[in-house]
């Protein structure tokens, strides 16, 4: 939501837009991380592991987007955000039956289990090298768009994996810092990091992260999902129609 805000709301740069979001994003996953751990929610063995692929992708797509056009990373953006928009309502109508360790899971011990409304759920991995690759891809749109990926590593881990969606969302937040960090050193060094636009989205960013996290181990994961899905469908709309019309 904040490149979006601050290149179409604001008219900043999408560049600069990308570093001050890849900041806030590292402020994010540390804010909320600190909820998460308490509760037991993000699978931080998982998040390693696919950290490795994410911090490969981000870096490739730092490197990417100062080789392209800025209409082109707009309109990249809003296919990016359609598409999670509809990867999440087509995930929200499945109902998972299959509750078998997968072996590749199970070797890495990535299996776990989580606590909610005071009661223990356990959950099983599955199709763990596509649930790598998406993640790779995943680091690759966070460093060319510089939205964390956050979106993608959700249904990733939530589609692909057979996540549980508070796990996949709190998993997600723990790596996206992660992410952000590989690629934002690319745009600091293009000069893309500006400090008087950073320091103010950082500190808001940071704030409505701790009270989401908090608002997310008492929410239902289906009205989770339908807020998620609405919001990004129509930023998504915006982006491609300001990218087609070169406001950027």
């Amino acid at each position: 939501m904040l490149v979006p805000f601050l290149t179409i709301v604001l008219g900043i740069d999408i560049h600069y837009a990308i570093g001050a979001s890849l900041i806030s994003v590292i402020a994010t996953s540390s804010g909320s991380a600190i909820a998460q751990f308490t509760g037991s929610l993000a699978n931080i063995r998982l998040g390693m592991f696919l950290e490795i692929a994410a911090t490969a992708g981000a870096l490739l797509g730092a490197f990417i987007t100062t080789l392209i056009a800025p209409k082109w990373v707009a309109i990249i953006f809003g296919i990016v955000l359609l598409h999670s928009s509809y990867m999440t309502i087509v995930r929200s109508k499945k109902v998972d039956v299959d509750r078998r360790p997968d072996k590749l899971a199970s070797f890495l011990r990535l299996n776990s289990e989580y606590v909610s409304d005071g009661q223990i759920y356990k959950y099983y991995l599955h199709a763990v090298p596509g649930g790598f690759f998406m993640m790779f891809i995943a680091g690759i749109l966070s460093g060319l768009l510089g939205i964390g990926s956050g979106a993608l590593k959700v249904i990733g881990m939530d589609h692909m994996m057979k996540l549980p969606f508070k796990v996949s969302t709190a998993t997600s937040n723990f790596m996206i810092g992660i992410t952000a960090a590989a690629s934002a050193g690319i745009y600091l060094n293009r000069g893309y990091i500006n400090p008087e636009l950073v320091m103010p989205v950082m500190l808001g960013v940071l704030c409505g992260s701790v009270i989401g996290t908090k608002f997310l181990k008492k929410a239902k994961p289906n009205l989770i999902r339908l807020i998620f899905a609405i919001t990004i469908c129509i930023l998504g709309f915006q982006m491609i129609y300001n990218g087609i019309a070169g406001k950027f």
